[in-house]
């Protein structure tokens, strides 16, 4: 298993990726060998470290690439199989779990569709599919709850008005943002996409509820309903 001219064994300790990190902290370490870490061990004529930079490469060379690979196109790879890539695939959801723990509830009111891109982005950064979620708002603005309604395919999800109604009365909500992602990256509404908006408008206002936005995310922009444009971030 050759590394430039040596096998991994061959270089010096303090380069080898893991031992690397138990010395110098993992933030030392680039995503390669940090993937190296987690695969352990390379394949005939490969690195740990050679593998781990191809497998970034199969993702576009980024963590978002490679987020939105399934575990059975990374298994696919060639010198990945089902271990190494349910390993890369647990590694990664952890991460995406870790970013979502760590902003449960605002503890500001949700006024702009900025403070609503911020707060998802983390749990929707880097799907491949659509997600239709509902955040619910008290009298201020301050979120009570959030919940994802719908899970689609790669282009579309389907809503129930009567169900959201149904929960946010239940909840005890004045008002709710819609929030759906856009895997494409193109986060300008379908006419589905309004004509969908406006259906939910009307069934929660027959309610007194208010429906405070609907905010198209992607992973480096949005849009917003109630301002009414895209953002580029």
């Amino acid at each position: 298993m050759q590394f430039c001219g040596m096998t991994m064994k061959e270089l010096p300790a303090g380069e080898r990726p893991r031992e690397k990190m138990l010395t110098r902290g993992p933030e030392a370490l680039s995503d390669g060998e940090l993937l190296a870490v987690l695969l352990r061990t390379g394949n005939r004529g490969e690195t740990a470290l050679d593998l781990a930079r191809k497998i970034l490469a199969a993702g576009g060379g980024t963590l978002t690439g490679l987020y939105s690979m399934s575990a059975q196109r990374l298994s696919s790879l060639k010198g990945m199989g089902p271990l190494k890539g349910a390993s890369v695939t647990a590694a990664l959801e952890l991460g995406r779990r870790f970013f979502a723990e760590g902003s449960p509830f605002p503890h500001t009111p949700m006024l702009t569709a900025r403070m609503v891109y911020d707060y998802m982005i983390p749990t929707m950064k880097g799907l491949d599919h659509e997600e239709f979620w509902i955040i619910y708002l008290n009298d201020k603005n301050y979120p009570l709850h959030r919940q994802m309604l719908t899970r689609g395919g790669g282009s579309s999800t389907v809503i129930d008005p009567r169900q959201v109604t149904r929960n946010a009365l239940e909840k005890n909500a004045s008002g709710i943002i819609m929030v759906h992602n856009h895997p494409s990256g193109n986060p300008n509404p379908s006419q589905m996409d309004i004509k969908a908006t406006d259906r939910l408008r009307r069934a929660v206002e027959a309610f007194s509820i208010d429906l405070a936005d609907h905010v198209i995310v992607c992973d480096n922009s949005f849009f917003s309903f109630m301002q009414d444009r895209m953002v580029v971030i």
